[in-house]
């Protein structure tokens, strides 16, 4: 019977202020939306991440003619440093670290050039005596590539030797900013919606004074009189998590599978926002619940 009081007084607030619990059900779905976003393109980050460095390489550039570098004063390399630099990559030594060697020549260089800017008006400028022969080095262990660079650089007739992970660091990092971006938009929101609950709840507390006032005369403890507010701010925010997980899923599983369909990069799915959701919820529920409890200390006294 108090059970069936309770909701009824629940619903019964929810119509009245429909307007106020409809905002708070917006902007909860909204805030736990750009929470799982962020939390979502984190995780995507830092798979991409492990899957890129997994393959990246070590890229030793051989010195081309008349290349005015400290390190190409003695000219173009010869075929003996490039027979006595592969012979090292291979060597014993190097087998810990080093995976696979795969060597371009300047003129694979020269027509790899061409087809990637392939109606450039770049492609016509460059002869293929200026390309620079290179050798790729795939390693064991990504981690290591400081010991490979550190052994490459500084031999006969290597100009530079250039690390992928550089390479990848400012993607990366511009990344990692979309992701505090999206951390402080939903931080903004929630706090909103801490704002706005309290509002909600001292309305309708407002709008059933003279009934609260019955009650507490005819002895009903507080958490009676308190239970129907608090049960009508969580209801509104928990409608809207569960709005902002399922819209989540529906972009994962369909919008961003098809997006980056065939994909060699591990992709997040669908799964991986079911096994966010309950921090979703269990967010939704202490946020709205903490908010009534804090404004009913006033609005339901008498």
């Amino acid at each position: 019977m108090r059970l069936r009081f309770i909701f009824s007084q629940v619903f019964k607030g929810l119509r009245a202020n429909f307007a106020l619990s409809a905002s708070v059900t917006l902007v909860t779905f909204v805030s736990l939306m750009f929470v799982g976003a962020a939390v979502l393109l984190q995780d995507q980050i830092e798979s991409a991440k492990n899957d890129w460095y997994d393959r990246v390489e070590v890229s030793a550039f051989l010195c081309a003619p008349d290349q005015n570098t400290p390190q190409c004063a003695g000219g173009e390399v010869t075929q003996e440093q490039i027979d006595s630099l592969k012979t090292y990559l291979n060597s014993p030594d190097m087998a810990k670290y080093v995976d696979k060697v795969y060597f371009e020549s300047k003129e694979e260089a020269y027509k790899n050039f061409r087809e990637y800017l392939a109606g450039s008006a770049w492609v016509d400028t460059v002869a293929p005596e200026q390309m620079q022969a290179s050798f790729r080095v795939k390693l064991v262990d990504p981690q290591e590539y400081d010991v490979v660079r550190e052994s490459i650089e500084g031999r006969p007739g290597v100009d530079t030797v250039i690390d992928q992970r550089e390479q990848l660091k400012p993607l990366f990092n511009m990344l990692n900013r979309f992701t505090l971006i999206a951390g402080a938009l939903a931080g903004i929101m929630i706090i909103t919606a801490f704002l706005l609950i309290p509002a909600t709840i001292r309305l309708s507390a407002m709008f059933r004074r003279n009934e609260t006032e019955i009650m507490r005369f005819v002895g009903a403890s507080n958490a009676f009189i308190q239970a129907p507010f608090i049960l009508e701010g969580i209801l509104a925010a928990l409608i809207g998590s569960i709005a902002a997980i399922a819209a989540l899923w529906v972009a994962v599983a369909y919008f961003v599978h098809d997006w980056f369909a065939g994909s060699w990069l591990r992709i997040i799915t669908g799964n991986d926002v079911l096994m966010l959701a309950p921090w979703l919820l269990l967010g939704a529920l202490v946020v709205a619940g903490l908010a009534s409890f804090l404004a009913l200390r006033r609005y339901t006294r008498v």
